[in-house]
């Protein structure tokens, strides 16, 4: 139990100061992409920036393995956090240490359970489309073949991607860039389902509590008529010695 609640409060505390590293993240990963004329210097310190972040979320898993109760059950069980944290290792790629980052953050922000689903899903949405965009624009500028070639550009087919409305106006030409339209294309229907599972499921508990509402309602009616006939037999019983005499 105490193991168990110093995990709790160690994932209470970290919470929002890796969610702001997770800003930083952001825009050291942001940068470089935008800024075209930046400077090696700038590169290197954002890449630094990144590694740093990555290592934070990194030290937090390690942490929560170590104060987890039943380690084992918990990597088990936190198989996608350890895949989040050693995929940036095997292959020193930006990309992987974005997606990395994305899955860590989304990751402990379930656990928040004041965090509601609605903020989850448009924090999700913005997240995506951003890193999408800034993913793409990175790997399709410098492509002879692409079409791609500003952030609005990116940010235009990120959004007809993640919405899988797919116009053709402008399309990855390389394989990376192909894989990114994947990974925006599953994200936008898995959170187009969310949100509709959501709306069917706030339907459907109104129309529970309607229902609890009126049979609670028809039970109190029949309860009703129940001691009106009570009360009526009572009378008829008291008016039949009278009638006698």
């Amino acid at each position: 139990m105490e193991q168990h609640s110093a995990q709790a409060r160690w994932e209470h505390l970290t919470q929002r100061p890796l969610l702001a590293l997770a800003v930083v993240f952001a825009v050291a990963y942001a940068v470089p992409i935008v800024d075209t004329s930046a400077g090696r210097s700038l590169t290197v310190v954002c890449t630094t920036i990144e590694w740093v972040v990555w290592g934070a979320f990194a030290i937090d898993y390690l942490m929560r393995v170590g104060l987890a109760r039943n380690r084992r059950e918990f990597v088990r069980t936190h198989w996608l956090d350890l895949c989040a944290v050693v995929l940036p290792i095997l292959q020193p790629l930006r990309l992987l240490r974005m997606v990395s980052t994305l899955i860590l953050v989304g990751r402990r922000a379930r656990m928040a359970s004041q965090i509601q689903l609605t903020t989850y899903v448009a924090g999700a949405v913005v997240g995506l489309l951003m890193f999408g965009s800034l993913a793409v624009l990175s790997v399709e500028r410098e492509s002879p073949d692409g079409n791609i070639r500003t952030l609005g550009d990116a940010v235009w087919w990120s959004f007809t991607t993640m919405t899988t409305v797919g116009y053709g106006d402008h399309a990855p030409t390389t394989g990376l860039g192909r894989m990114i339209a994947v990974g925006l294309m599953l994200s936008g229907i898995a959170l187009l389902g969310v949100v509709t599972a959501n709306i069917a499921a706030w339907f459907i508990s109104r129309f529970e509590m309607d229902d609890v509402e009126e049979r609670r309602q028809t039970e109190a009616i029949e309860a009703l008529t129940e001691e009106v006939r009570a009360l009526r037999a009572e009378v008829a019983a008291l008016r039949e010695p009278s009638a006698k005499t």
